[in-house]
């Protein structure tokens, strides 16, 4: 009997360690897995942004040809057709500025930091959560985590598919109207016009902050974030004082609040990897986890 109690304690040490290597032996390839997973994501984000960053010219031209061939099937489409050259230009100007908006955002963004303004680091910085090591620019830009790639990328490109989608709602909603339409269409039209161009410019201005790791991006960002809920706020006032037909009222409504539903859902994802995450801290506010 004191033989069999010996053993048996023996036995059952002997079944944990085997079933602990068992469980490190299975671990292993799954980790390793994970591992090579992750490495080929970060690879395609790097080689996304870079096919970005080497078309923008090719990007622009397509975007200028395809939005000239909607701007003038609207114009030529138009409730309140142009009598005259003046009203013609009336017609195709709101087109032109939503051609350009996001090109100017773009170039403006790009050409506004320059020499040692775009490595400086704000001296305030809204997120405080965390506890952090400052580095100098040439330490972050040495960072593994340093860059507009791995989940950073999803952020920089779905800001201008943004710019795509919002400008491609705009040429299918609003009908290109003149002074000769009811107060409240002409109106209507020039203020979703004016939104359009806008958001469309903070947006390429934040896109083109974010590619050439500029270190006020995040708060660009929420400012963009902030101006668009203001504009859809205004644009719900400014209708609210007019004689809109109830149909177009309610559309109208249920247009804006999808807006401003848009931009919190956007602010509530991605708020918090701008605060936490280590390659937005080691790309736009220099330091590190530590």
């Amino acid at each position: 009997m004191k033989n069999l109690f010996k053993i048996k304690p023996i036995r059952q040490i002997a079944r944990i360690h085997g079933m602990r290597q068992l469980m490190c032996d299975l671990s292993d390839p799954m980790q390793l897995q994970f591992q090579s997973l992750g490495a080929k994501a970060l690879s395609r984000s790097k080689q996304a942004i870079n096919i970005v960053s080497r078309k923008l010219l090719a990007i622009s031209m397509a975007w200028l040809t395809v939005i000239g061939l909607f701007g003038a099937m609207r114009v030529l489409l138009s409730p309140t057709p142009a009598m005259d050259s003046g009203q013609l230009l009336e017609l195709a100007v709101p087109y032109l500025l939503v051609a350009l908006s996001p090109i100017a955002g773009f170039f403006i963004g790009r050409a506004a930091f320059r020499g040692k303004a775009a490595r400086q680091t704000s001296s305030v910085h809204l997120s405080t959560i965390g506890k952090w090591r400052n580095l100098t620019p040439l330490q972050a830009v040495r960072h593994p985590s340093f860059g507009p790639i791995g989940f950073l990328a999803s952020l920089v490109i779905g800001m201008m598919l943004n710019v795509v989608l919002r400008t491609g709602e705009y040429l299918l909603a609003i009908p290109a109207l003149t002074t000769a339409a009811p107060d409240w269409g002409y109106m209507l039209f020039w203020l979703v016009t004016f939104d359009t161009i806008t958001m469309n410019f903070f947006y390429m201005v934040c896109f083109s902050m974010a590619l050439r790791t500029i270190p006020l991006f995040p708060k660009m960002l929420l400012f963009a974030w902030t101006i668009d809920i203001l504009l859809q706020l205004s644009i719900a006032n400014a209708m609210a004082t007019l004689a809109v037909p109830g149909e177009v009222a309610g559309a109208l409504m249920n247009v804006l609040s999808g807006n401003i539903d848009k931009v919190l859902i956007s602010a509530a994802v991605w708020l918090p990897y701008l605060i936490l995450s280590e390659r937005v801290n080691v790309t736009f506010r220099h330091r590190t986890a530590g």
